[in-house]
Formats: C-alpha cells, sequence, structure tokens
C-alpha cells in the first residue's frame, strides 16, 4: 500500500492505496477542479497515528464499493479506469466537489466544531465588518466577490466560510482564495479581473469557467475573532432588476435555520463521483443537534447586524450595505 497524508485547516487526513498514481499530486494546480477552490491550503504532512481520519483507496476491476467503519472510509472500484473515462473530475476522489472536499467538511465539523458555510467572506478591515454571502452556484457569490474587491474589500474566502463559536466567541478562518468565475461575468461586468487569454469566439460564455488566483486581495490576518459587525447575505441577483431589495430575516428561528440549511447542504447530501459511484450523506444526528445548537446560538451573536436575504442586478448588488 501507498501511503500519504495531508492537512486542511485544522483536520488531518491518511490516505491509502494499492495503486500509487491515485494519491494526490502535490502541489495542487490553480484549475477549476482543484481543491485549492475550495479550502486555503491543502499541506501534504508526514502519514503518522495523529489522524481524524481515513481514506482507503482499493483500486480493483469489481461492483464499487463504499463503506465506513468509524472515521475510516474504504473505497472499492475500478478507479484507474474510472478516472480515463469520467465526464467531470470535479466529482472525483479528489475533485473540487467530490469525495475528500464532503470527507473533510464532516471531520472538520466532527472533530472541531468547525462549521463551514457554503459562502464568500470579505472583509472591510477599517470597520472590522465581516460579509459572508451565501448560497449555491448561480446566487451569486462571484458577482459579490468582484464587486466586492472593487470596492476595497479584503478577500477572506471565496467559497467556503469557516467559523466555530465558543462561549460568545466566534473565530472565522480564512477559506480559499481561488474561485471558479464564469467569463460571462469576466466579460460583461468585471472585465478588470479578466486575465490575458486567447478567448475562441465559439466559446460558451455563460457556462465556461475559469480558475482565478485572488490572493493578492486577501486579508492580512488568517483569524477574525468576534468581528465589530456580521452580515450574513443571501443573495439572488437577476439582470434587469431596477432596485436593491434588503429583506432582513428577523425572526429568529427563520435565520438558523436558513443558515442550518447551508452547512448541511454538502455534508448531507447524495453524490456521485466518476458518474458511477453514489455516495450517500456523513451527516449524523448528534452532529446534527450540534449543528442546529450552533446555528441558534451565531444568530443570537452580538455582532450580527444582518441575517437577509437580496435581490439586486449585478451593478448594485450592495445598494447602501457598504456606505
Amino acid at each position: 500500500m501507498y501511503k500519504s497524508a495531508l492537512k486542511i485547516l485544522k483536520t488531518k487526513i491518511g490516505i491509502e492505496t494499492n495503486r500509487k498514481e491515485l494519491l494526490p499530486n502535490f502541489p495542487l494546480k490553480t484549475e477549476v477542479k482543484s481543491l485549492l477552490t475550495d479550502f486555503h491550503d491543502v499541506k501534504k504532512i508526514l502519514y503518522d497515528s495523529d489522524l481524524d481520519g481515513e481514506i482507503i483507496i482499493h483500486d480493483r476491476e469489481i461492483k464499487p464499493i463504499v463503506k465506513f467503519l468509524g472515521q475510516k472510509a474504504i473505497l472499492t472500484a475500478p478507479f484507474l479506469r474510472l478516472v480515463k473515462n469520467a465526464s467531470d473530475l470535479r466529482f472525483s476522489l479528489w475533485g473540487n466537489q467530490g469525495f475528500l472536499y464532503r470527507y473533510t467538511l464532516y471531520l472538520l465539523e466532527k472533530k472541531h466544531r468547525v462549521y463551514n458555510l457554503h459562502a464568500c467572506a470579505l472583509y472591510h478591515k477599517e470597520k472590522g465588518t465581516m460579509f459572508v454571502i451565501a448560497g449555491g452556484a448561480g446566487s451569486g457569490k462571484s458577482v459579490y466577490l468582484l464587486s466586492g474587491l472593487s470596492h476595497g474589500l479584503k478577500l477572506f474566502s471565496t467559497e467556503t466560510a469557516h467559523i466555530t463559536e465558543n462561549k460568545g466567541i466566534i473565530t472565522f478562518y480564512m477559506g480559499s482564495l481561488i474561485d471558479n468565475v464564469r467569463l460571462e461575468t469576466l466579460l460583461f461586468h468585471y472585465p478588470q479581473f479578466l486575465p490575458d487569454l486567447d478567448i475562441p469566439e465559439s466559446i460558451d460564455y455563460l457556462n465556461k469557467k475559469i480558475a482565478l488566483d485572488f490572493s493578492s486581495y486577501k486579508e492580512y490576518h488568517k483569524e477574525i475573532i468576534n468581528p465589530n459587525e456580521l452580515h450574513i447575505l443571501f443573495p439572488r441577483i437577476e439582470k434587469g432588476q431596477k432596485k436593491f431589495i434588503l429583506n432582513p430575516i428577523t425572526d429568529s428561528r427563520k435565520a438558523a435555520k436558513v443558515i442550518f440549511d447551508n452547512i448541511s447542504q454538502k455534508i448531507t447530501e447524495t453524490f456521485l463521483i466518476y458518474d458511477n459511484i453514489p455516495v450517500l450523506g456523513f451527516d449524523e444526528k448528534n452532529m446534527a443537534l450540534e449543528r442546529l445548537n450552533f446555528a441558534n446560538r451565531l444568530v443570537q451573536h452580538e455582532s450580527i447586524k444582518n441575517i437577509a436575504t437580496v435581490l439586486s442586478n449585478p451593478e448594485d448588488c450592495w445598494g447602501n450595505l457598504l456606505e
């Protein structure tokens, strides 16, 4: 068996496989499928006994099997063949929507009580204000990210906002600094961020994404403790929308629910890797209860300024929030 291990934020994960080719390759590249679009840093470390979890991979020509023994995940399938034929390597063992990504979220939450919002995070250093823009694909996170950077905000995460709470103290940990951005958004709304690329005229601007490194815009500190103000926004961006409409979620129960749902999604949903292997969600009852308790504490925190839905166009996504 070939072994490797890695550390992502606070969690350490060991990897064993009978095929050296199936180990993740370091250093990771800046590309759409990369885990660097999920996490700030993915470090290769020594394989030892101090691990939060293990992934054991057997490459065999049999029907795929996925099973768990505690925090040990065992996957058996004809992986080398599946890699060659996969339609989208984002949904693979090491892809940014695949197995390791979700397993890491599970371990961060279970072992370290680090909760992970599907969100970008931007920081107003002078005011000590954290903006968390939450939502799934197509909700408008990248629009807020690019617009926020053009207004002078500092980048804290492009895709996942990592947060803990302990005795009233909330801590944000720096997330990914690479974002997958639609070419359409860059070409027609934020061309100042478009790199010098040779773009074919026939390309599908709406669906084509490129991975961009925004580390030059990052906040200096890797941890932010108890920001002066915290805005958690759930946007919907529509072309042609005339007004910026902010709808605060004033009922704390409803606010806790939208946060709980967002944090839960990537851990609980069943997903496919290599088009052929369904993997059930990683959630556990005690984890779900702890997550709900966290969401209830967060919405009551003294730093909360807004938990709201937002409807806007791409050009006016911030309204008066930055004034």
